[in-house]
């Protein structure tokens, strides 16, 4: 037992090498299908519920161990029948979870979804066990942050955890991506010279700078402000005009694939996930983010988070229907 009263899932003294690594919450989402989101005060006869693995760190974690880049989750989950799931879906997607914790003194994290027919989704998050994520989830990273390309971070764990994961990944060479979500307004300034790249929508986007982000020169001005505060690559994600990416030296902006959406959960996570794999296999800058675009996309044409996250087979013959798609219609 760690002096928090948890317990490791399995014990390693030294890990496999790793590229990627996801510090991060880990959630049971319990889904449920309506015509529409329901108003304030409003009861709604719903399709359908299922209980589906999630939580925006192993969302990601699978997402990118789903495309063949070996990936680790560090986290903690409760020991209870949710937290036996989530341990399972996770290692059943190849994702290593000898960093894994199980909190005995909570119950695993849980998000409530509604889903409606168009695809659209609110969401409200019950932290349970990754609200306990604490120094000893940390010591852990650090031993395995020497193995890693990349440390993949979310907000969904206490931030002072965050700070102290970036802290160590800058100390160990290691680049950090953030995805800043759920969005708030209070990141300190000590954690933007962390970051390596940085991945908010269009709402988090705003309560990072403090107005709104809707075009390609609102996006410009918001990435001179995180710029100034440190993060040479802001990616920002703006729904149907896709994703501009801006640094420093260069900028330029990937369009969304044209896809039916039946459901956008974890369409987030997705992107960053294929932005990590492809950044940990070496790919440029532009074409991790054209990949990211395409898992996403990918991923929004099926139902569920972690059910949703596509294979690198299944990117590949996605990206392959695309190519032939626009030279044909000569693009």
């Amino acid at each position: 037992m760690s002096e928090s009263g948890a317990s490791k899932l399995a014990i390693a003294n030294v890990a496999d090498p790793m590229s990627v690594i996801v510090f991060g919450s880990i959630n049971m989402d319990l889904v449920a299908r309506t015509p529409r989101i329901p108003a304030a005060g409003e009861t709604l006869i719903g399709h359908s519920f299922a209980t589906v693995p999630g939580g925006k760190g192993a969302n990601q974690a699978v997402a990118v161990a789903r495309l063949g880049v070996p990936t680790q989750m560090v986290g903690r989950v409760g020991n209870d029948l949710f937290g036996q799931d989530l341990l399972k879906a996770l290692q059943d997607s190849g994702v290593g979870c000898d960093r894994l914790t199980l909190d005995p003194s909570t119950h695993s994290g849980v998000a409530v979804i509604t889903v409606d027919d168009a695809g659209e989704n609110n969401i409200v998050i019950i932290p349970g066990a990754n609200g306990r994520v604490d120094q000893t989830d940390l010591e852990s990273l650090k031993q395995v942050l020497p193995t890693a390309k990349i440390l993949m971070l979310q907000l969904e764990i206490p931030l002072p955890m965050v700070v102290a994961a970036a802290q160590a990944a800058k100390a160990n060479g290691v680049t950090v991506i953030l995805d800043p979500a759920p969005a708030r307004s209070d990141l300190p300034d000590e954690l933007y010279p962390l970051v390596d790249i940085i991945t908010p929508n269009q709402i988090e986007t705003e309560q990072l700078v403090g107005f709104p982000v809707t075009d390609a020169d609102s996006a410009n001005r918001a990435a001179a402000i995180l710029h100034q505060r440190g993060i040479p690559t802001v990616i920002t994600k703006l729904g149907q005009q896709g994703a501009y990416c801006i640094t420093p030296a260069a900028s330029f902006h990937i369009p969304i694939f044209p896809v039916k959406a039946i459901d956008t959960v974890a369409a987030g996570d997705c992107f960053n996930g294929g932005l990590a794999a492809g950044l940990a296999v070496g790919l440029p800058l532009r074409q991790a983010t054209t990949q990211a675009a395409a898992a996403a996309a990918l991923s929004v044409t099926r139902p569920g988070a972690q059910s949703s996250l596509p294979t690198q087979a299944e990117l590949t013959a996605f990206l392959a229907h695309h190519s032939a798609a626009s030279e044909e219609a000569g693009e």
